[in-house]
């Protein structure tokens, strides 16, 4: 199996579970939740839970996969300046640029998953 498919499936089995609970907790205890947080009785995961862990886990998507791209960038322009090192002051500047561009998009969505949390 391939790393695109595990992943694929991983997904595809955490949204399967917070598709069942949600629709068994909407059919079951259409007002009841809050009852039941005040009895103790706490379901699996609840929409404030859901909405804190889908933030936290997609803010950490975006880290990866932030990271991911700047060290690819770093990594080819450390090879390019091994094959051409008269180049590396160009290549330095538009490594710099492309990178502050993917941590510009990094933040802004970073900031958009957290907001879900809040």
């Amino acid at each position: 199996m391939s790393k695109k498919n595990a992943w694929l499936a991983l997904g595809a089995i955490v949204l399967g579970m917070f598709m069942m609970t949600g629709s068994a907790m909407a059919e079951d205890n259409q007002g009841a939740g809050d009852a039941m947080h005040a009895a103790g009785k706490a379901t699996f995961l609840d929409a404030d839970g859901a909405r804190k862990l889908g933030g936290s886990i997609g803010a950490g998507l975006v880290i990866m996969g932030g990271a991911a791209g700047i060290g690819r960038i770093g990594g080819s322009a450390v090879e390019s300046m091994a094959r051409q090192p008269e180049a590396a002051g160009n290549i330095s500047t538009a490594t710099i640029i492309t990178a502050a561009m993917i941590e510009g998009a990094t933040l802004f969505a970073v900031v958009v998953t957290l907001l879900a949390v809040l």
